[in-house]
C-alpha cells in the first residue's frame, strides 16, 4: 500500500515540515491535508509497528525449512563396585516438515490479509486526519470571510455615525439617533472581537495539527458565487464502486474469513515429518562411538480422534541396528471443535452479505451526495440572488435617505441586514464545499478534484 512504504512516508514529513517553517509554503487543501499527515507522531509510530509486523511475516518463511537441534551432554558417574563412566555425547536432530495440508500456507495468507487489512485502517486514519485539517482550514476561510464582511460593514457604519454626529451639530438631527447608531457601531466591533477571537484559537489549533508554529499562507478562498459542476450519478457510482476504501477493507475481511474457513474444514489433514538424527559418544576426547537414524512421524487431529504415528530406523556402527514405531491416540480430545468450520463458514458468508450491502450502500451514497450538491448548488444561486436583491435594496435606501424618506439609523440597519444576508451567501458556499469535499471522500479522490472529475470523468487517487 501507499503508506507502507516509511521512508518516503519520513521524507514527505521533513520537506513539508521544513517548507511550513519556512513560511513561504502556499497552502491549498490538499497539502494541509498531507501535512497534517506527516505531522501526526502517533500515526507515524502506528506505521513503525506495522512495518515491524510486516518485517515478522517475512522471517515466518522459516517455517518451511528443516528446523535443527543440537545437544551436548556429559554423564560422569562414579562407583565403588564398577568401574567409573565419564560419558560425553553431541547429538544433532535435523526435522523437516513434508506435508501439513497447507497449514503454514493458509496461516501466512490470512497473516497477511490481516496485515492489509491494517494497512487499509492505517490509510483511513491518515485520511480522517487529513480530513480534520481540510475542515478546519475551511473554519479559518469562513471566519476570516466572516470578519472581512463585518468590517467593511463597520466602516461603513462609522462614516454614518460620523455624517450623524456632523448632523446633530447642526441640529439636523436628535441625539438620540446618534446613540442609536453608537449602540449599532459599538454592537459591530463586539461582534469582531468575537469572530477574531474564535479565528485566533482556530488558526493555533490549525497549526497544532500541521505541526508548525506559524501558519503558512492559504492559497484558498470562499467565492459564493463560484458554480458547482455536477457529475453524472451513474459516474459518481462506477467511481465509488470502483475506489472506496471501506469497500477495500471488506474484501479483505472476506478474504481473510475465506483463509479461516479453509483452514478450519482441512484441520483433519494429517502433519508428515521426516526425521533424521546423528550422535557422538565416548569416554573420552575424541569420541570413538556414533550412530544415526532416520524417521517418520504423521501427526492429526480432530475433534473425535488424535495422535501421531512415528516409526524410525538406525545404525550404530559396526554391528547394531535399531528400529522403533511408536503410535499413541487420544479419543475425542475436542467433540466441540465439530463445530469450528460451520462457525467459519457462518463467518464467511455474514462477511459477503456485509460487503453485498456496503456495495448498494455505496452506490445509493454517492448519488445521495451528487443530489445534496446539486441542491446546495440551487441553494447558493438563491442566496447570491437574494444578496443581489439586498444590494439593489441598500442602494434604494441610500436613494431615500438623500430624499429625506429614511433616517441614517434606518441605513444603518439597511446596511447590517445587507451584511447578513452575504454572510448567509457565504456559509451555503462553505456548506457546499463541505458536501463536495464528502463526496469527493467516497470516490476517494482528492480535494478540489470534484471538477476535475466532472469535466475529464477522470481522477486520481488522494494519498
Amino acid at each position: 500500500m501507499r503508506r507502507r512504504i516509511l521512508p518516503f512516508f519520513l521524507l514527505l514529513f521533513l520537506a513539508l515540515r521544513l517548507n511550513a517553517e519556512n513560511a513561504d509554503l502556499s497552502l491549498d487543501f490538499a497539502g494541509a491535508g498531507q501535512m497534517a499527515v506527516s505531522a501526526s507522531e502517533e500515526l507515524r509510530n502506528q506505521y513503525r509497528r506495522h512495518a515491524l509486523r510486516e518485517g515478522a511475516w517475512t522471517w515466518g518463511l522459516r517455517a518451511y525449512f528443516p528446523q535443527l537441534s543440537v545437544s551436548i551432554s556429559e554423564d560422569d558417574r562414579l562407583s565403588k563396585v564398577s568401574p567409573d563412566s565419564f560419558l560425553k555425547s553431541y547429538s544433532f536432530n535435523l526435522t523437516q516438515l513434508a506435508w501439513d495440508g497447507g497449514r503454514i500456507s493458509m496461516s501466512r495468507k490470512m497473516e497477511k490479509e490481516s496485515l492489509n487489512l491494517e494497512g487499509s485502517v492505517l490509510e483511513r486514519s491518515g485520511d480522517e486526519i487529513a480530513e480534520s485539517a481540510v475542515s478546519q482550514y475551511r473554519q479559518i476561510l469562513l471566519l476570516r470571510k466572516l470578519i472581512e464582511i463585518r468590517k467593511r460593514t463597520l466602516e461603513s457604519m462609522e462614516e454614518q455615525r460620523r455624517i450623524l454626529s456632523r448632523e446633530v451639530e447642526l441640529g439636523l438631527a436628535l441625539s438620540l439617533d446618534l446613540a442609536g447608531a453608537d449602540i449599532k457601531v459599538a454592537e459591530s466591533k463586539l461582534e469582531i472581537l468575537s469572530l477574531g477571537l474564535n479565528l485566533d484559537e482556530a488558526e493555533q489549533q490549525f497549526a497544532d495539527t500541521l505541526g508548525v508554529a506559524k501558519l503558512p499562507e492559504l492559497s484558498e478562498d470562499i467565492d459564493y458565487t463560484r458554480q458547482f459542476k455536477p457529475i453524472n450519478t451513474s459516474i459518481a457510482r462506477s467511481v465509488a464502486e470502483s475506489g472506496n476504501q471501506d469497500l477495500a477493507a471488506a474484501k479483505f475481511a472476506i478474504n481473510r474469513s475465506r483463509i479461516e474457513a479453509k483452514m478450519a474444514s482441512n484441520s483433519w489433514i494429517p502433519t508428515i515429518k521426516l526425521n533424521g538424527g546423528f550422535s557422538l559418544s565416548g569416554q573420552h576426547y575424541p569420541l570413538n562411538k556414533h550412530n544415526w537414524s532416520l524417521g517418520l512421524s504423521i501427526e492429526f487431529s480432530s475433534p473425535w480422534v488424535s495422535g501421531s504415528i512415528g516409526g524410525s530406523a538406525g545404525w550404530e556402527p559396526p554391528y547394531d541396528r535399531t528400529a522403533r514405531l511408536q503410535n499413541t491416540f487420544s479419543p475425542a480430545p475436542d467433540p466441540s471443535g465439530m463445530f469450528s468450520a460451520r462457525n467459519a463458514q457462518l463467518a464467511l458468508e455474514l462477511e459477503r452479505s456485509n460487503y453485498k450491502l456496503l456495495f448498494k450502500q455505496l452506490g445509493r451514497r454517492a448519488e445521495q451526495g451528487v443530489e445534496k450538491c446539486v441542491i446546495l448548488e440551487k441553494k447558493r444561486a438563491l442566496a447570491v440572488e437574494i444578496l443581489d436583491l439586498e444590494e439593489s435594496k441598500y442602494h434604494l435606501a441610500e436613494l431615500n435617505l438623500e430624499l429625506g424618506k429614511l433616517t441614517r439609523n434606518e441605513l444603518m440597519e439597511a446596511r447590517l441586514e445587507y451584511a447578513a444576508k452575504e454572510a448567509a451567501a457565504v456559509e451555503v458556499a462553505v456548506s457546499l464545499l463541505e458536501a463536495e469535499r464528502e463526496l469527493e471522500r467516497l470516490l476517494n479522490i482528492g480535494p478540489g478534484e470534484l471538477s476535475a472529475l466532472a469535466e475529464r470523468n477522470v481522477f486520481s487517487v488522494y494519498p
